[in-house]
């Protein structure tokens, strides 16, 4: 049995008649940019995340540039975040000037530690970055005090984490502003790129409408250096399709995790934690495991789904070494010699899911008799 870790195919024919029907609207409409569909999004992931404003743009990177953009951020400033995401956090960052200051991660949750937070808050800290990593949202409450407490601006990386929440709000309500993706991976995930920034600052939300549209407000006059970012209407349709949906998918990405860890008990793994607090949605279905290589293998070679998040943390990439050579986060460094994901997605059946951890119960026997 043949199983990806993510089946994309299998969503798309999940919703294939809404979807064929959305985008042929589309395409017979002659309107692909910024077009009502694109208007009507922003709308209902405002609503449905509990922000006044929502704002599209080409992808969940070019919404963390904009958005830091957006606040002034650049050149000597500093930006508190995870070493443990997407190379996106930080590239944003340091794409408008700023200083990406790494945090290590809870050793539990995966997600930054807020207690380290507040000894590397200096003079020319203007924001954090809290990453809801895997689909669990950070302890934003927490973060939220410490940003009150030194004027900080929050912004919530929240591309993994569409429909979650923390004490009964929704990512991307949380903090000052945030961010999400669209890449066709996603919990909500479109046929291209796209992304969305969600704020409740009417200021920031016009700065950052100006700011995708090379720095215009009114076709052909510039009033500053800006970006070309616009979410395509295409993309906006399938979006608007699948977002109907995205509760319900969410949810059986919760009740397939649950069996995962009932189906897995007893083989050493280190299982995501679910904060008692917050609602996971499971972006990835995320292991931990001493003997990852060796899993690794086994599973690839039973061509069942798996992937590495991440092999190397952001302060030891090669684009940051010089600048964090000397810096030590042992959480975040043991992390990433543990942690894969196996096949977790809506459409995913029982049989599919009995085959995955049946097999990796193999492996874990094999990888015993081979250390005896």
């Amino acid at each position: 049995m043949k199983i990806p870790l993510i089946d994309l195919k299998a969503g798309y024919l999940s919703l294939k008649d809404e979807i064929d029907t959305s985008v042929t609207s589309v395409l017979s409409s002659g309107n692909y940019i910024l077009g009502p569909n694109v208007q009507a999004l922003e709308k209902e992931i405002a609503q449905y995340c509990g922000t006044k404003f929502a704002v599209s743009v080409a992808n969940g990177t070019d919404a963390l540039v904009l958005c830091l953009d957006a606040y002034g951020i650049g050149p000597g400033d500093e930006v508190i975040t995870s070493p443990y995401s997407f190379f996106a956090t930080a590239e944003a960052i340091s794409r408008v000037g700023a200083i990406p200051i790494f945090v290590d991660i809870d050793e539990a949750s995966y997600n930054i530690d807020y207690k380290k937070i507040e000894s590397n808050i200096t003079k020319r800290t203007k924001a954090i970055i809290p990453v809801h990593l895997f689909g669990q949202p950070a302890p934003m409450d927490n973060i939220m005090e410490l940003a009150n407490r030194y004027n900080l601006i929050v912004i919530e990386d929240a591309c993994q984490a569409i429909g979650a929440s923390y004490r009964g709000r929704k990512t991307g309500a949380l903090g000052h502003a945030a961010c999400f993706s669209f890449f066709p991976t996603k919990n909500l995930g479109g046929y291209g790129d796209g992304g969305m920034i969600t704020t409740n600052n009417e200021e920031l939300a016009g700065r950052i409408r100006m700011l995708r549209a090379h720095g215009s407000s009114k076709k052909y006059y510039n009033s500053e250096i800006g970006y070309n970012s616009r979410l395509d209407e295409i993309q906006a349709a399938i979006l608007r399709v699948k977002l109907k949906h995205l509760d319900s998918f969410n949810e059986a990405r919760r009740t397939k995790a649950e069996r995962y860890k009932n189906l897995l008990q007893g083989l050493g793994f280190k299982f995501p934690e679910a904060d008692s607090e917050a609602v996971h949605v499971y972006h990835l279905y995320i292991l931990g495991h001493p003997k990852r290589a060796e899993i690794i293998k086994g599973l690839e070679s039973r061509q069942i789904g798996c992937g590495i998040y991440y092999p190397v943390p952001l302060h030891q990439q090669e684009a940051y070494k010089q600048l964090y050579s000397d810096i030590s986060l042992p959480f975040v460094e043991a992390a990433s010699k543990e942690t894969f994901a196996i096949p977790l997605f809506p459409e995913m059946s029982d049989e599919q899911q009995t085959f995955v951890a049946t097999e990796l119960r193999k492996i874990i026997e094999e990888t015993q008799r081979t250390s005896l």
